[in-house]
């Protein structure tokens, strides 16, 4: 463990980590499942950095909300992801009083060589914040669970020549699987959502009306993300199951709009929109408005002549 500049410990290896939380050290020094709460002790720093993934399957957390008849949370418990260098602390823990049943750590070397080592990075929800998280029903609570014993078993009771391709195979169920209950969280969150949708479309409008595009210039993904108080991966992703696009289409399409509403009833010239749609190059905002409406800016407004 060291101590970085921003104050955040790191950890670079799982035994230093379990050291730290009173654990004994891991049966295998690339992965282990801690079965059971994890009491922090004193001594324990309260912000980290993990070299590893972290997916830990927490009981009761607080996520359960009613929006009419339309929105609903489960509270049997849910899992929560953390990738490489992901800063964990205090918002990691969101309720003092939550624990975690299962915390399974994979250091990246252990998917070394395996298709997964690549795959992995395209699981969104590893980017997902703690108020994000995948909250489980008592079907798909047993389902990530059963999961977990299978990893356990073989960590505790068989390690051979095999067990790396058992526990991998299982490891990459498991993220499918949360890959398809996250799809169903979209659904079942769908009213939420809407209106996630629309502050969104307020806040890009916001953005190009009051010409906050000439001094920032073109909307970024983050911006908007943190404007919402929702992480980026979660914004496309939930995009994504409403609209079929992720977020940076949706920026692209706002701009398209807004730049046809200039281009009809204004005699800006194609550059002078460009800059005030924030585009730093003229160039760029006309490959975009082609390969959107296959037709050059010019060519556009020559229809409204």
């Amino acid at each position: 463990m060291k101590k970085e500049e921003n104050n955040h410990y790191r950890f670079d290896s799982l035994s230093d980590a379990l050291q730290v939380f009173g654990l004994p050290k891991p049966k295998h020094p690339l992965i282990t499942l801690i079965n059971g709460a994890i009491t922090q002790i004193n001594t324990s720093p309260s912000s980290h950095v993990l070299n590893f993934y972290k997916i830990s399957y927490k009981s009761g957390l607080n996520g359960k909300l009613r929006y009419g008849q339309n929105y609903y949370d489960f509270d049997e418990g849910g899992l929560l992801f953390a990738s490489p260098n992901q800063i964990i602390g205090n918002a990691d823990e969101s309720n003092p009083g939550e624990c975690s049943l299962y915390t399974l750590l994979i250091h990246p070397d252990f998917l070394w060589n395996y298709p997964l080592a690549k795959k992995i990075k395209q699981y969104g929800f590893f980017s997902y914040s703690a108020n994000e998280a995948l909250h489980l029903s008592d079907n798909e609570k047993e389902t990530i669970i059963s999961i977990f014993k299978i990893i356990e078993e073989e960590l505790n009771s068989r390690i051979d020549d095999f067990s790396q391709d058992v526990i991998i195979s299982q490891i990459e169920l498991l993220l499918n699987y949360a890959n398809r209950f996250y799809n169903r969280q979209f659904i079942t969150r769908k009213a939420v959502n809407n209106d996630l949708l629309q502050n969104l479309d307020e806040t890009l409008n916001n953005y190009f009306d009051k010409e906050l595009s000439l001094k920032q210039g073109l909307p970024t993904v983050q911006y908007l993300a943190e404007t919402l108080n929702i992480s980026p991966s979660y914004l496309s992703d939930m995009l994504r199951s409403l609209t079929g696009q992720n977020a940076q289409q949706h920026i692209h399409d706002k701009l398209i709009e807004k730049a046809k509403e200039k281009l009809s009833i204004t005699n800006l010239s194609v550059t002078e929109i460009a800059y005030e749609l924030g585009f730093e190059y003229p160039q760029s905002f006309s490959k975009l408005f082609k390969s959107k409406t296959n037709l050059s800016p010019l060519e556009f407004r020559k229809t409204f002549n």
